[in-house]
């Protein structure tokens, strides 16, 4: 049977894709949601939010869930990630504080302080440092610093000052990609995490919003609040690979509107763990998916009734869960009861994710 009972096919030739069956995610939370995260070794999904709580649900085949654990902050969480055995979660928020859930205890409810900075942790990860014998978590804070922590210990293994506050980071393997405030982005090799390998400014005029690394650690994307993605490699090597492009824009209607364009920020950035291919989500509601190397859109969605703050493919590409809530991009003002608080789980089914074929040419 195919997830969430849709056919297992979808035309090559269409590129609009269906939303109709994605199925909402039982009791989620209930004010905006910061980010979610699938586990890398099960069907379980940790969801972070404004309500200063993180939701751990169990998915099963047909797109139902259930929620297995939760955990709160003192203040809303921005931040939530998976150890790569997947039996940690961490949520890392505005009380200036990472916390832990450590599920294969038992524990359901409560979580440890593992981390703590001078300001608001934006954002939080598990990185493995080569030469060292244990998982560490790396945070990136307002307070213009990452650090990386040893879960054994109670202080820093090590703190690296940045340029600005930082807005987001990720990381495959030994790269490490960090963006701050002013535009810069920070590239870490691992090998030697106490330093910055590059440091390069976006190649996107305005502000970042996400930072999301390629599976195989060559590269990386960045999305910003000018509805633009830029698809950059780290070796000077592969420059002539880099490119930009325009996403996430409408053209107004109405009479005297017809070369206006509304211009939407990009939230969210994600691999496809299998393909490569990668999705993007922005403020005007919408998800596309795109081939990098074909500098292709392979398929977009429609609007799903509010922003997307966050996305994510489950580990075998076969889910693709997105939050629907606000994103502030309109200011406190905008923020109304009436909005939209959901998570919607989408059945990758057929060729929506998979590679635009090459064409062959003359041998």
């Amino acid at each position: 049977m195919s997830l969430f009972g849709q056919a297992a096919a979808s035309s090559s030739v269409n590129t609009t894709g269906d939303i109709s069956k994605d199925v909402a995610l039982n009791a989620p939370p209930e004010d905006g949601i910061s980010d979610l995260k699938f586990s890398p070794q099960s069907e379980h999904l940790a969801v972070s939010s404004w309500d200063k709580k993180v939701r751990i649900y169990e998915i099963n085949a047909q797109g139902g869930s259930e929620g297995k654990a939760l955990f709160e902050h003192e203040q809303p969480v921005l931040s939530c990630c998976w150890s790569k055995d997947g039996t940690k979660v961490v949520g890392a928020g505005a009380d200036k504080a990472a916390r832990m859930m450590d599920l294969s205890s038992g524990n359901t409810t409560t979580a440890q302080q593992v981390a703590a900075h001078d300001a608001p942790i934006r954002c939080s990860r598990f990185v493995d440092i080569p030469q060292q014998n244990t998982q560490m978590l790396v945070t990136g804070s307002w307070d213009k610093t990452i650090k990386y922590w040893d879960l054994r210990q109670s202080n820093p293994v090590a703190s690296v000052s940045c340029q600005e506050r930082v807005y987001s980071l990720d990381v495959v393997n030994t790269l490490l990609v960090v963006a701050t405030a002013d535009r810069y982005i920070n590239i870490v090799n691992l090998n030697d995490p106490a330093k910055f390998y590059k440091t390069i400014q976006s190649p996107l005029k305005w502000q970042t919003r996400v930072v999301t690394c390629f599976n195989d650690g060559s590269g990386f994307a960045v999305g910003s609040v000018e509805g633009r993605c830029a698809i950059q490699y780290v070796e000077e090597k592969d420059s002539s690979a880099n490119f930009s492009f325009k996403c996430h824009r409408a053209q107004q209607t109405g009479v005297g509107n017809s070369n206006n364009t509304n211009v939407f920020s990009v939230n969210a950035i994600s691999f496809h763990p299998q393909h490569g291919t990668f999705s993007t989500a922005g403020s005007d509601g919408t998800f596309h998916f795109w081939d990098k190397d074909a500098k292709h859109r392979l398929k977009g969605y429609p609007e799903v009734g509010g922003p997307i703050t966050a996305t994510d493919f489950s580990r075998q590409g076969n889910i693709f869960a997105y939050s629907v809530s606000y994103d502030w991009s309109k200011g406190y003002s905008a923020n109304t009861p009436q909005l939209a608080n959901k998570v919607m789980l989408h059945a990758v089914t057929g060729d929506e994710c998979k590679p635009r074929p090459k064409t062959g040419g003359r041998k």
